[in-house]
């Protein structure tokens, strides 16, 4: 059956709206001001002219992708700055390895050769804290963005796995997703690597916060549990208005937690609340 040109244009309707969502950061994606509420007019009332073409541009890095390995070693038997130095020599010996060379045999000779020492120093460094007055702890806040997060077995794991690791923050289901998650260093990387695991497309840390505290971290957290964030659904783009979060209403959320400048590192855009 062929396509009418109504179809057709709605369908780009649902492609301009699947592009904003890809595209946030300003300067990515552009076109006429005018350009979708024409077409939107057409719809209403097909009796007149045919809307101009639509047209617009898309700016894209095209740079060679650059995947770098993510190791972490962990032993009991080190304390966590010990743990830290440990994994920064590591890192800084893979990072010395050149392009395209396998480096996880590399790197897990190199734990055997070098991690001996940690191990050794490891009695003087209990005896030394037991005298100290606090431990520092680092807080880290991840906040990290995907273009939609709908999937109930999705949300499911990035729940469990948030409890498991007693991190708070929230998940904001719908288009577009946002996950903030806070507690230890180390809780909220091994979170950031399960839930992309297998191959998430379309996600990314947009920030990372670390704060140094000699106190318990659960004074610097800026929430109380993970919560479960679903506000009223609108748009402007065309037919799918229900998948649309009301980012108003989220960045009314972030600034009663303290959080309202992260709008712009989210979306490119600054927030403003509205006067009503």
């Amino acid at each position: 059956m062929a396509v009418t040109v109504k179809e057709c244009l709605e369908l780009q309707l649902l492609e301009v709206e699947m592009l904003l969502s890809m595209f946030p950061k300003r300067g990515e994606f552009s076109l006429d001001a005018d350009a979708v509420p024409s077409i939107q007019r057409y719809l209403r009332n097909a009796d007149g002219a045919l809307p101009p073409q639509l047209e617009y541009r898309i700016a894209l890095d095209v740079g060679e992708a650059k995947v770098a390995p993510q190791l972490f070693a962990r032993s009991d038997a080190l304390h966590r700055q010990q743990q830290l130095q440990l994994n920064t020599r590591l890192m800084s010996h893979i990072s010395s390895l050149d392009p395209g060379d396998l480096c996880v045999c590399e790197a897990v000779q190199w734990v055997k050769d070098n991690t001996l020492p940690f191990l050794e120093n490891s009695q003087t460094s209990s005896e030394c804290a037991s005298k100290e007055v606090r431990v520092k702890e680092v807080l880290r806040r991840m906040w990290i963005y995907s273009h939609h997060i709908y999937r109930q077995e999705l949300r499911k794991k990035i729940f469990d796995c948030a409890k498991k690791l007693n991190l708070t923050g929230f998940c904001l289901t719908g288009k577009p997703g946002v996950i903030c998650v806070e507690g230890l260093q180390e809780n909220c990387e091994e979170f950031w690597r399960v839930i992309r695991y297998p191959n998430w497309k379309h996600i990314s840390c947009k920030h990372v916060e670390n704060i140094e505290t000699e106190g318990s971290i659960d004074n610097l957290r800026l929430f109380h549990s993970f919560e479960d964030l679903q506000f009223q659904a609108h748009g402007d783009y065309g037919l799918r208005n229900d998948y649309h979060m009301d980012l108003g209403q989220f960045l009314e959320f972030l600034k009663q937690h303290q959080s309202g400048h992260i709008f712009q590192i989210l979306f490119g855009v600054e927030g403003k609340l509205s006067d009503n």
